[in-house]
């Protein structure tokens, strides 16, 4: 289905011109003391005012969500749309590690509709950090979390129920996930519930666990082929990722 978000090419969203160029003499001269300006190319305005609206439409600022985080996850999604790599492109699910276990940090988005289909607790690794995620890995057996984006593949039953497969797209940051078993699935250790006997919510071997009384809501929107985004400011990955920078 072709999705009315896609604008115009991920590739061009960090375009910038020179906005002086002068074949004349002394004007070369004082470009070289004083650097002429810039300005954002057209396509970059688009995607700042396309980023802009949707993030006050979706009242994403309400529900704790920073609009930088939303502006990294919605152009990597545009990315992977523009090379055909998600099947179902009305749903983005956001999970903001920067953020307190203690938040309903996990934004499950339809950008078709504009607006936030669930928000819920998540959980990172237990080697990631306690109530802060801090540390992330793409090692088998590291049991911490793995940054960077995913597409949703195919659910089933194992023992922790209902679970929903997903496939790491990043090479070095979260390609290892399908070999680690990272998937989503519910667990008691994630929730109100929880929180209401520990200081945080409790922590996985690197899955985004999420409360058992989300878990079919929340797989029911993901599933077939969405864009998933873990976040964290993590200098390592924001620099070297692909996806964000290619």
């Amino acid at each position: 289905m072709r999705n009315k978000y896609r604008v115009f090419s991920a590739a061009l969203l960090l375009t910038f011109s020179p906005i002086l160029q002068s074949g004349n003499g002394l004007m070369a001269t004082t470009l070289k003391k004083y650097p002429a300006p810039v300005t954002l190319s057209n396509a970059s305005l688009k995607f700042e005012a396309e980023v802009s609206n949707l993030y006050c439409q979706i009242n994403l600022e309400e529900s704790g969500l920073r609009r930088e985080v939303f502006e990294y996850a919605y152009k990597g999604y545009l990315r992977l749309l523009d090379e055909h790599r998600i099947m179902k492109s009305q749903i983005i699910t956001i999970c903001d590690f920067s953020q307190s276990s203690r938040n309903r940090r996990l934004y499950v988005v339809d950008l078709e509709s504009r607006k936030i289909l669930v928000n819920t607790y998540v959980a990172h690794g237990r080697r990631s950090g306690g109530e802060y995620a801090n540390s992330f890995s793409n090692k088998r057996s590291s049991h911490k979390s793995s940054l960077g984006f995913y597409v949703t593949e195919r659910t089933y039953t194992g023992r922790h129920g209902l679970a929903l497969k997903i496939h790491g797209l990043e090479k070095g940051f979260n390609d290892r996930a399908d070999g680690r078993n990272i998937v989503i699935h519910g667990s008691k250790y994630v929730g109100e519930r929880f929180l209401q006997s520990n200081r945080f919510n409790g922590r996985s071997f690197g899955c985004p666990a999420i409360p058992n009384s989300d878990v079919k809501e929340v797989i029911e929107d993901m599933k077939g082929g969405t864009c998933f985004f873990i976040y964290h400011p993590t200098k390592k990955y924001l620099t070297g990722s692909k996806i964000l920078n290619g």
